[in-house]
C-alpha cells in the first residue's frame, strides 16, 4: 500500500500467495481512490462468476457498492453502484462496449488473476481493447504465472538472465514471506503411494507401484486407477484425511475439508464413501450446476465437515476454515496446484496449521516441495501438452464432464482393476519425513503423522516431524541393533529400496536447498556430475547410495 501511495503509478503488478489479502489490498486502494475523486468508477474482472459475487460482497463491507450481474448487453446499471464486475471471457464477448463505459467514467480496473488474460489470444485482447483507457489498472495474482508466447495486457516484461522476456512485478510477496509473517498456515503434505493394477486398451493386465519411476501412460494410468473410487486407494486416503481432520477439529472445531475431484460422476461417488466414513452427507459443488455459489456460500458458514468439488474451487474463492484437502484430480499443472492449496492455506489465527492427502506421483510431490518458489511470466515458449502429462486425457474428462458421465473413448484406454494405499511420507518445507519401507492404511505408525496437533507454529511442526522421525529409528535400533535400520532397507524388494533411497536423497536435497537457497534440480545434477550415473529416477542402489553420502560430505564442510 505504501508502495502505491508512494508512486501512484497508472499500471500496478501485484503478486501475492494465496490467502495473503489481495482482495483487502485492492479495495483499501479503490477507496481511497474513490475517496480523492481521481476515479469514478470501478470495475472489476474475475475469472470465474461466482467470484464476481465474492468481489462484490468485500466490496460492499468496504462501502462500494459493486453491481456482479452487470453484462454488457445491457449497457447501463443502477444509479446505487460504483462499480461493476465481470468475467474475462464476458470482457472479450464485447470488449467494444466496455471500452465505452471506461472511457465515460474516470475507471479503477481491478484485473484479477491477471495472469487469465493470456489464457486464450481473444481474452488478451478483449481486455486490452477494453481497459486501455482506464484511468488507473491494479493488476493481482496469486499463482504461478505459466510461459507462453502470449503477453499479458498491461504486464511490463524486461529481459532475463537468458534473454527472455519475463514479467516484472511491482510488489512481490511470496509464501515463505508470508509464512513467516504467520498471514498463512504452514503446510503438511501427506504422501500416499500403494499398488495399482488395471488393463490396458490392448487386454494386458499391468500391476505397478504409485510413485515409482514409469512411462508417461503407466504413470497417468496408476494415477488414474488410485483416484477410482471402486478401488481400496481411495476409500483408505479419504479415511485417513477424516482421521486427520478429527484431529484438526479437537483445536479448530469448525475446520473443513475438501476433496477435489476431476469430474461430476466421481465427485458423486467420492460424496458416498465420505457418507459411509462419516456418517455425514458432504457438500457437492459441481461447476456447470445452478447455486453453486450458494452452495460454497453456505459451506462456508456452516461446520459441516467435507466439501467435494470439481475444480471450481481452486483459485480466489474463500473458504478460510478449510483446513484438510484432498487431491483426486488429474490435473497437474504447477498453475493448478499452487492455486488447489491456496484454499487451505488462509489463517485465521496462529498456530493453524494445513495438510494436503496427495497421491505419491513424482510431479506433485516436486510441485509440494517448491512451494516457497517464486515464478514470473516468461514469454517466448509456448505450453505443450508435456507441460501436463495428463493434458490429452484431461480433454476427454472435460469432455466427459459436460456429459454427465465417463466418455467411450477414455473407458477404452484403461480399465482400473484394483488398487491398495500406504502412507509413504510427509513432505515439509520440502523435506521427507516417514518410514522405510511400505506402511499400511490404518496402521499405528501412520498415526504418528495423522496425529500432529492441529495447532502449531512452523518451528513446532519442524521439530515435532524430526522428533517423531528419530523416535522412529530409535525403536527400529532397538528391535534390532544399531545396524536394523541399513538391514530392513537390504531386506526390502528392489522396487522398495530404490524408493527408500530416492526418498532420502531427495529429503538431503531438499534440506540442502533450504539450507542454501540453491535449487532441487541444480543440486541433483550437481550430484550426478561427481558421482556418474543418470538422473535419480532411474539410478541404480549403488550410484544412490553414493549421492546420499556425497551430499552428507557436503553438509559435515559447510557445517565445518
Amino acid at each position: 500500500m505504501d508502495k502505491y501511495q508512494a508512486a501512484q503509478p497508472r499500471d500496478f503488478l501485484a503478486v501475492a500467495t494465496p490467502g495473503a489479502g489481495k482482495t483487502t489490498f485492492a479495495l483499501t486502494v479503490a477507496a481511497d481512490l474513490l475517496s480523492r475523486r481521481i476515479v469514478d468508477r470501478i470495475t472489476v474482472v474475475a475469472p470465474t462468476e461466482h467470484l464476481k459475487t465474492q468481489w462484490a460482497e468485500a466490496a460492499a463491507r468496504a462501502g462500494i457498492p459493486i453491481d456482479p450481474a452487470y453484462s454488457a448487453g445491457k449497457g447501463r446499471t443502477s444509479d446505487d453502484y460504483v462499480g461493476i464486475a465481470v468475467t474475462y471471457a464476458g470482457v472479450a464477448v464485447n470488449p467494444l462496449a466496455m471500452r465505452i463505459r471506461t472511457e465515460r467514467f474516470k475507471t479503477l480496473v481491478i484485473l484479477d488473476e491477471i495472469h487469465h488474460a493470456g489464457d486464450a489470444l481473444s481474452w488478451g485482447e478483449g481486455v486490452r481493447e477494453a481497459f486501455d483507457p482506464a484511468a488507473r489498472r491494479l493488476s493481482l495474482t496469486g499463482t504461478p504465472f505459466r510461459s507462453d508466447i502470449n503477453p499479458i495486457p498491461f504486464v511490463s516484461y524486461a529481459p532475463g538472465d537468458d534473454g527472455i522476456p519475463t514479467s516484472v512485478a511491482d510488489f512481490t510477496y511470496g509464501y515463505a514471506h508470508a509464512l513467516a509473517d504467520h498471514v498463512v498456515r504452514p503446510v503438511l503434505f501427506m504422501a500416499y503411494s500403494g499398488e495399482m493394477q488395471w488393463r490396458t486398451r490392448a487386454g494386458d493386465e499391468i500391476t505397478a507401484r504409485l510413485g515409482e519411476p514409469l512411462t508417461k501412460d503407466m504413470h497417468a494410468h496408476a494415477l488414474r486407477t488410485a483416484l477410482d473410487p471402486r478401488g481400496s486407494w481411495m476409500p483408505a486416503v479419504l479415511a485417513a484425511a477424516d482421521t486427520r481432520l478429527s484431529e484438526v477439529r479437537r483445536h479448530v472445531p469448525d475446520a473443513g475439508g475438501m476433496v477435489i475431484a476431476s469430474d461430476q460422476e466421481t465427485a458423486r461417488a467420492y460424496a458416498g464413501l465420505l457418507k459411509k466414513i462419516t456418517g455425514e452427507s458432504p457438500t457437492v459443488v459441481l461447476s456447470d450446476e445452478k447455486g453453486a455459489s450458494k452452495k460454497i456460500a453456505t459451506f462456508t458458514e456452516s461446520d459441516k465437515r467435507w466439501l467435494v468439488a470439481v475444480r471450481m474451487v481452486s483459485e480466489g474463492v474463500d473458504v478460510p476454515r478449510l483446513a484438510v484437502g484432498v487431491w483426486a484430480t488429474t490435473t497437474s499443472t504447477p498453475l493448478f496446484f499452487a492455486q488447489a492449496v491456496g484454499r487451505f492455506v488462509r489463517a485465521r489465527s496462529r498456530g493453524e496449521t494445513a495438510s494436503v492427502f496427495l497421491p505419491s506421483v513424482p510431479h506433485l510431490l516436486e510441485f509440494a516441495s517448491d512451494m516457497e518458489a517464486q515464478r514470473d511470466h516468461v514469454l517466448g515458449r509456448r505450453v505443450t501438452d508435456d507441460d501436463d502429462i495428463f493434458a490429452a486425457e484431461d480433454d476427454l474428462l472435460a469432455q466427459a464432464n459436460a456429459e454427465e458421465g465417463t466418455s467411450d473413448e477414455l473407458e477404452m484406454t484403461w480399465e482400473a482393476l484394483g488398487s491398495t494405499a500406504s502412507f509413504d511420507h510427509v513432505l515439509y518445507e520440502g523435506a521427507q519425513f516417514g518410514h522405510s519401507g511400505e506402511v499400511h492404511a490404518g496402521s499405528e505408525e501412520e498415526m504418528d503423522f495423522l496425529g500432529i496437533p492441529g495447532l502449531l507454529e512452523p518451528d513446532q511442526v519442524r521439530e515435532l516431524l524430526h522428533s517423531r522421525q528419530s523416535e522412529r529409528a530409535r525403536k527400529q535400533r532397538a528391535d534390532g541393533g544399531g545396524d536394523r535400520v541399513v538391514e530392513s532397507v537390504a531386506e526390502l524388494s528392489t522396487h522398495q529400496q530404490l524408493g527408500v533411497l530416492r526418498r532420502e536423497l531427495n529429503g538431503l536435497v531438499a534440506a540442502w536447498h533450504h539450507r542454501t537457497g540453491q535449487a532441487h534440480g541444480i543440486t541433483h545434477n550437481a550430484l550426478r556430475k561427481e558421482c556418474g550415473g543418470p538422473p535419480a529416477a532411474v539410478a541404480n542402489a549403488e550410484q544412490l547410495h553414493e549421492r546420499i553420502n556425497r551430499i552428507r560430505e557436503w553438509a559435515v564442510r559447510k557445517t565445518s
